[in-house]
């Protein structure tokens, strides 16, 4: 074999691995990396003005494909700008590899210029973190790589790549990427629960995060309507079960009393299938009635006072929940569903009723449950939403619902701030099929505005819906309920919208009448690159939400 640069090698490494675009900020340390990446006619580099931008761009690659989204920054401030968007992927369950440039090996065990132990700040938000001290490891630092960002539960893993290491010679060709398998459920296991299910007298389904994958929804709509059992959804687990459908009992979240609670009270029995206690903490939906707890997940449990686990299934969530339908069907075959789905279209209806009540209202200041309800009528389907996080995004959370599994992107478990703008540019990288929209605070636009230049440059179309209060909006409502009214601080100037949208070079408007608002929108979704819609918000809107969720009545 002719030798080739360790440069190239890795390049060749990620082209095998299906790698079709390389989110970045270069810098000095990964030059010969560039070089060997310009030749490449599999990758495209997407040039961006913030390593955390890239590092979100990543992020919604990975979760919108399932295929590790990758990003690039140099040593130093390069790769500390991109810890806050890694982290985000990790602990939201995004498949992601941060490829980040190092000082010469020759300087690593001195004090030299930018040379930190940018590795030892990763592990902790990382599932893997490894720098490649011999040009003759890429091949098997590249796989690993990959192998352990995809594997449930998927997450982030960074490859460091010395300078002087990257011009080495070698005489290797990538490693294939193999299929891995994933365990099945015990079948003890499986049995225990279909006999807790049998036994239930009012069982509920909570899905969360990991059944947002296709396989995995689609056996948990089997198994709701196989069984007659209601289905709830934390804000990452939208679409498990689509919202037009009877056994659909929409979201959990809120940390109000919010209808659906009510139904988690009254259950005896609770499904939890792959659920993360970053997504929605047991302590709060564990209330009412005494439980029993079936989680099925590709991890074990995790351990908390509030979530009594009586059966642990450890395995891939979709064949566990195919097992369960399996033996339902053996036991029970035509007796089946168990439970009568009817007794709940109240409560179903009456939750419907009240996310829908505003969903006309032209009211100004804007109510934000009416600009989400118009969001979600622009968006088709498969269309995908993101929410920034803000008081925004409680209303996001509640009120958009979705037809389809992974189609409404919400940083959850890191809880992001700036996350949505570059999220949408990775979104429409990962399906420039689909319509992307986010919304987006005023502060949160602010984080991370540098990359419109970038969805400019690239034309890329989405629509980035800005509501505009002057105010750190979800700190003020929590220090007001937490403090009687009363709240610090946090206001805050905004520049003129429209002109900035201009100065990026793309269309932008201003809502100054309820009435536009569907128009205005219509309007942004036409253009041919990125929209801005900013909105002025009645937050408000906040404080009733929490005395009317805190006043619902504990009857289903």
């Amino acid at each position: 074999m002719a030798q080739i640069k360790a440069s190239d090698l890795f390049v060749q490494c990620l082209e095998e691995e299906g790698v079709k675009y390389i989110f970045g900020v270069p810098g000095e340390e990964n030059a010969d990396f560039m070089m060997s990446l310009r030749k490449s006619d599999k990758i495209e580099f997407i040039l961006c003005r913030h390593e955390q931008a890239a590092a979100f761009m990543a992020d919604l690659y990975g979760r919108l494909t399932g295929k590790a989204g990758v990003c690039l920054g140099t040593l130093g401030p390069g790769a500390t700008n991109l810890v806050t968007g890694v982290a985000d992927a990790n602990m939201d369950r995004a498949p992601l590899v941060a490829l980040i440039g190092q000082a010469g090996t020759y300087r690593l065990h001195k004090e030299s210029h930018q040379n930190m132990d940018a590795i030892a700040m990763f592990r902790p938000i990382t599932k893997w973190a490894q720098t490649i001290y011999n040009a003759g490891t890429v091949p098997e630092v590249v796989r690993k790589a990959f192998k352990v960002a995809e594997a449930e539960k998927p997450g982030a893993c960074v490859i460091e790549l010395p300078e002087d290491i990257a011009k080495h010679m070698v005489d290797l060709k990538p490693l294939e990427p193999r299929k891995v398998r994933r365990p099945a459920a015990d079948h003890k296991a499986i049995k225990a629960a279909v006999d807790l299910i049998a036994g239930a007298k009012t069982p509920v389904i909570l899905a969360g995060n990991g059944c947002v994958r296709k396989r995995a929804s689609q056996q948990l709509r089997r198994l709701a309507k196989k069984t007659g059992i209601p289905v709830v959804n934390t804000f990452m687990g939208k679409g498990a079960v689509s919202m037009d459908d009877e056994h659909c009992m929409f979201t959990i979240g809120l940390q109000g009393r919010d209808h659906v609670n009510l139904l988690i009270d009254d259950a005896d029995v609770i499904v939890a299938a792959g659920y993360d206690l970053v997504e929605y903490a047991p302590g709060f939906w564990n209330k009412g009635k005494p439980k029993k707890v079936i989680v099925i997940d590709f991890e074990p449990a995790e351990v908390d006072v509030a979530l009594p686990v009586e059966v642990d299934i450890v395995a891939d969530v979709a064949d566990s929940l195919w097992g369960i339908n399996e033996e339902l069907n053996k036991r029970f075959g035509d007796k089946l569903p168990l439970f009568d789905i009817k007794k709940y279209a109240k409560l179903r209806q009456r939750i419907y009723d009240d996310l829908t009540a505003e969903a006309e209202d032209n009211s100004f200041p804007m109510k934000p449950q009416r600009v989400v309800n118009e969001m979600r009528r622009a968006l088709g389907p498969s269309d995908i939403m993101l929410s920034d996080v803000g008081a925004h995004k409680m209303w996001v959370s509640r009120y958009y619902n979705c037809y389809e599994p992974n189609t409404c992107q919400i940083s959850n478990g890191f809880c992001t701030m700036g996350f949505a703008l570059p999220g949408a540019i990775g979104a429409k990288f990962a399906l420039p099929d689909q319509k992307v929209g986010c919304i987006m605070g005023d502060a949160g636009f602010l984080m991370n505005v540098q990359d419109l230049e970038t969805a400019a440059r690239n034309k890329i179309p989405f629509v980035c819906v800005v509501f505009v209060d002057g105010e750190y909006g979800l700190i003020k409502w929590k220090q007001q309920n937490q403090f009687e009214g009363q709240h610090s601080n946090l206001a805050f100037t905004n520049p003129d919208f429209e002109m900035l949208a201009k100065a990026f070079g793309i269309w932008g408007k201003t809502v100054t009448r309820g009435e536009d608002l569907r128009g205005i929108i219509e309007e942004a979704f036409k253009q041919n690159g990125p929209a801005l819609v900013a909105v002025p918000i009645d937050y408000s809107e906040n404080l009733k939400l929490t005395k009317r969720l805190g006043a619902i009545e504990a009857t289903i």
